[in-house]
C-alpha cells in the first residue's frame, strides 16, 4: 500500500520500490496511521531536547546550584575544548584552500587522460526571483570569465512565473546577451501553484533541471554519467578555476556518481558594504564551512553545490515539497543509496552577497530570517531518522552515527551559546543564600570569565584569517574600513545568540508545532549599495 509522497522518477529499476517511498517524504502531514506519529515525534524530538536542556538548567540552578554550577564549569571546559579543536580545522583549511586557489587545475587536468576529461559539461542551474538585472548578469559573466570550455557549459536560468513581468523581460534580455556564449542557454519558466510544491529553490531548481535534460541533454544524447551538475544561488560568482578543480575531483573520486561536491561560501560580493553585524554573521558561515571541509565524515551539502546527473536523475531530483533543498539532496542520496554517499570537500571557493538591508533595522531583519531559514535544516533530523527506520539495508553504525551527530548539531546551535553567554549566572541568581556563601558560588563567575577568555583570544586567529580572505578594498573606503573588519570580531558573543541561537530554537520550536508554525521559503533580498 502506497502510504507516502513519492516521485515516481526516484524510482531507479534495480532498487525496490516499496523499499524507497520514503526518499521524497516532507513532512509528518503527508503520512497516515502510526508512519506519521512515529514522524510527528521526529519532528518533536530535537525542540524537546533543546528546550528540556534550558529548562532543566533553570530547575537545576534553583533546586541544586551546587551540581548547576559543576555542570557550568564542566561544560565551559568542553566548550573550550571543542573552539580550540574547531579553530585548527579552521587554520587547516585555511592553508589548503590557499593551496588550491594557487593551483593550475587546468594544468592538473592534464595529467588525466584527454578523452575523460573532453567529455564532462558542466550543466549550471540558477534560480531566478525578483532579484534585479545586476545580480544576475555579474553571475552570468562569472561563469563566462571561468576557465571551463564554454562550449561544453550549459546555463539554465530558472526563473519563478510569480516574480511577474520585471523578471520575465530581465530573463529576456539576459539571453538574448548570452544564448551564443555558452554551449545552451535555457531560460525555463516555473509555474505558480503545482501542486504539492513548495515555492522555493528546491521546486525551482528541480523544475528547471527536469527542463534541462528534456531538453538540452536528451537532445544531444550526452550520457547523464557525464554531466556534472552545479545548483547555485542566483548571486553565486564562481572564480576563475572552479570548474577545473570540480572536474579534477570528479574524475579522480573513488566513486563520482556517489558522491557531492561542496565549495566554500564566501561571501564577499559586497562585503566592504556589509555592517559589521551582517559581515560576522557571514564570515562566521564560511567558518563553519571550512572546519567542516577539514571533517568530510560530517559534510553535507550547503547553499552551492554540484554533483553527478546520473546520481540526480537517479534520486528523482531536489525535493519540491521542503525548504531546506540543498542539505536535503545530501540525505536524499544517503538513504537511497543506503549510506554508500558522501561529500567530497573541494577547499575552493565560491563568492555570494552577504546580507544587506535599505537600513540597520532592515538588515538585522534579514540577516535573522536568513539564519532562521537556514536553521530550518532542522527538517531533516526527522525525515532521516524516519529513513533510517525504514532503510533496512543501511549499516546500523551508520544510522547511529548520522544521526547522533545531527541530533547533537541542532541542539548545540540552540543550547551552547545560551548556556555560555546568558545562563552562567543561574546558580548565583537562583541558589539562595546557602549556594551564594559558598567558595564555589565566589569562584564560579571567576572561573567561567577565564575559560571564556582563553577561548575567545581565538578570535586573533579568525580575525587574520578573514582579512586574507577579503577582496581588494574599493578605493571610496579608508584604511579605517580595516580597523572595522578586525574589530568586528568582539561582536561574537552577541551575533552567536542573536543570530545562532535564537533563530535556531524558533526553528526546532516551529518544527515541535507543526502545522502553520512551519516555516515556507524565504527568499533573501539581493541589495548593494
Amino acid at each position: 500500500m502506497r502510504i507516502f509522497f513519492f516521485s515516481e522518477e526516484c524510482y531507479n529499476g534495480d532498487v525496490d520500490k516499496e523499499e524507497k517511498t520514503y526518499i521524497h517524504v516532507g513532512s509528518s502531514a503527508e503520512l497516515t496511521g502510526a508512519h506519521r506519529r512515529i514522524y510527528r515525534f521526529f519532528e518533536v524530538l530535537p525542540g524537546l531536547l533543546s528546550w528540556g536542556t534550558l529548562i532543566g538548567m533553570v530547575l537545576l540552578s534553583w533546586q541544586k546550584p551546587l551540581w548547576a554550577a559543576v555542570f557550568i564549569i564542566v561544560f565551559d571546559l568542553y566548550w573550550l575544548i571543542k573552539t580550540v579543536f574547531l579553530s585548527v580545522h579552521l587554520r587547516i583549511n585555511h592553508r589548503r584552500l590557499k593551496q588550491h586557489m594557487a593551483t593550475d587545475w587546468e594544468e592538473k587536468l592534464l595529467e588525466l587522460e584527454s578523452d575523460r576529461v573532453s567529455g564532462i559539461y558542466q550543466l549550471v542551474i540558477l534560480p531566478f526571483y525578483k532579484e534585479n538585472e545586476g545580480v544576475v548578469r555579474e553571475t552570468l559573466e562569472a561563469l563566462v570569465a571561468s576557465r571551463w570550455p564554454k562550449e561544453r557549459m550549459l546555463v539554465v536560468l530558472g526563473r519563478e512565473e510569480r516574480a511577474g513581468e520585471d523578471a520575465r523581460e530581465i530573463a529576456t534580455r539576459l539571453e538574448k546577451d548570452f544564448q551564443t556564449v555558452f554551449g545552451g542557454f535555457l531560460v525555463v519558466t516555473h509555474p505558480t501553484d503545482i501542486p504539492g510544491e513548495l515555492p522555493g529553490k528546491g521546486s525551482n531548481i528541480a523544475f528547471a533541471a527536469r527542463e534541462a535534460v528534456l531538453h538540452v541533454v536528451d537532445t544531444r544524447k550526452i550520457p547523464y554519467t557525464d554531466v556534472l551538475v552545479s545548483a547555485f544561488d542566483i548571486d553565486t560568482r564562481v572564480y576563475p578555476d572552479y570548474f577545473l578543480c570540480l572536474t579534477y575531483h570528479f574524475l579522480t573520486a573513488a566513486e563520482p556518481h556517489r558522491s557531492s561536491f561542496q565549495p566554500v561560501p564566501v561571501y564577499n560580493n559586497n562585503i566592504w558594504e556589509a555592517p559589521a553585524l551582517s559581515r560576522v554573521v557571514a564570515t562566521s558561515s564560511t567558518f563553519w564551512q571550512m572546519m567542516q571541509q577539514e571533517r568530510p565524515e560530517r559534510l553535507t551539502t550547503f547553499s552551492s553545490h554540484s554533483m553527478s546527473l546520473k546520481s540526480l536523475v537517479d534520486v528523482g531530483y531536489w525535493q519540491k515539497n521542503i525548504v531546506s533543498e540543498d542539505s536535503r539532496i545530501f540525505w536524499n542520496h544517503l538513504l537511497y543509496y543506503s549510506g554508500n554517499y558522501r561529500v567530497v570537500p573541494l577547499s575552493y571557493p565560491v563568492s555570494l552577497d552577504a546580507n544587506i538591508g535599505k537600513n540597520a533595522w532592515q538588515t538585522i531583519l534579514q540577516v535573522y530570517k536568513q539564519q532562521r531559514r537556514w536553521t530550518w535544516g532542522v527538517e531533516n533530523i526527522p525525515y532521516l531518522l524516519f529513513g533510517f527506520m525504514k532503510n533496512n539495508t543501511m549499516p546500523a553504525r551508520l544510522k547511529w552515527y548520522y544521526g547522533a551527530i545531527q541530533l547533537e548539531g541542532f541542539w548545540s546551535l540552540a543550547t551552547n551559546p545560551l548556556l555560555i553567554f546568558m545562563l552562567g549566572w543561574l546558580p548565583l541568581a537562583l541558589g539562595g543564600t546557602a549556594f551564594n556563601e559558598t567558595l564555589l558560588s565566589y569562584n564560579l563567575p571567576r572561573m567561567t570569565r577565564t575559560l571564556m577568555i582563553i577561548a575567545m583570544s581565538g578570535l586573533i586567529g579568525s580575525a587574520l584569517i578573514s582579512l586574507s580572505l577579503l577582496p581588494p578594498r574599493p578605493p571610496h573606503y579608508g584604511w579605517k574600513r580595516n580597523l572595522g573588519m578586525v574589530f568586528q570580531w568582539l561582536l561574537v558573543p552577541v551575533t552567536i545568540v542573536m543570530f545562532g541561537a535564537i533563530p535556531g530554537l524558533e526553528a526546532q520550536t516551529r518544527l515541535m508545532l507543526g502545522g502553520k508554525w512551519r516555516l515556507g521559503f524565504w527568499v533573501t533580498p539581493k541589495f548593494r549599495k
